[in-house]
């Protein structure tokens, strides 16, 4: 909601073109689709090769311990929307690709030393996301690769639980 606010007040409005391409909506989806899962193999791999991830995993794990198929979906498409308006439509719009990227890694920080490897993938996808919102000038690809890369770590990380 932030996001749509500092948008509006800047701009004016919060119109239907900063979420989508009328004509080509179907290339953001498709884009949004790939670099989701661009981004799900990229921490993949890097889980494998990185000892810190382990640790991330269970702290991250742990938070989610319970929550139902519906809830980690839910949570998934609520943050990416959410945090695709703000870093890529308010942030970026307003002061660049660079500081939104790192805005969006510095918020990913949490109480654990291993959060830092949080934070360096999300520097890495917040890159890429905008990215990918400046060469389609419309937020649909990005909203939909961060749902993409929240939902299947989410309920993966939901299924194992505090194990």
């Amino acid at each position: 909601m932030g996001g749509g606010i500092w948008i509006s007040a800047r701009e004016g409005r919060l119109s239907l073109g900063r979420f989508l391409d009328r004509e080509s909506w179907w290339l953001d989806l498709a884009l949004g689709a790939g670099l989701g899962l661009v981004l799900v193999a990229l921490w993949q791999g890097a889980r494998r090769v990185l000892s810190g991830a382990a640790s991330l995993e269970a702290h991250l794990a742990q938070l989610l311990h319970g929550a139902a198929p519906a809830e980690t979906l839910a949570l998934a498409a609520l943050s990416g929307f959410a945090e695709e308006l703000f870093f890529r439509g308010a942030v970026q719009g307003a002061w660049g690709l660079v500081p939104a990227a790192l805005l969006f890694a510095l918020l990913h920080i949490g109480p654990a030393p291993a959060f830092r490897l949080w934070a360096l993938f999300a520097a890495v996808a917040g890159l890429a996301l905008g990215l990918l919102m400046l060469w389609r000038e419309n937020l649909l690809g990005p909203i939909l690769a961060h749902v993409v890369v929240n939902a299947v770590n989410l309920r993966r990380l939901a299924r194992r639980g505090g194990a």
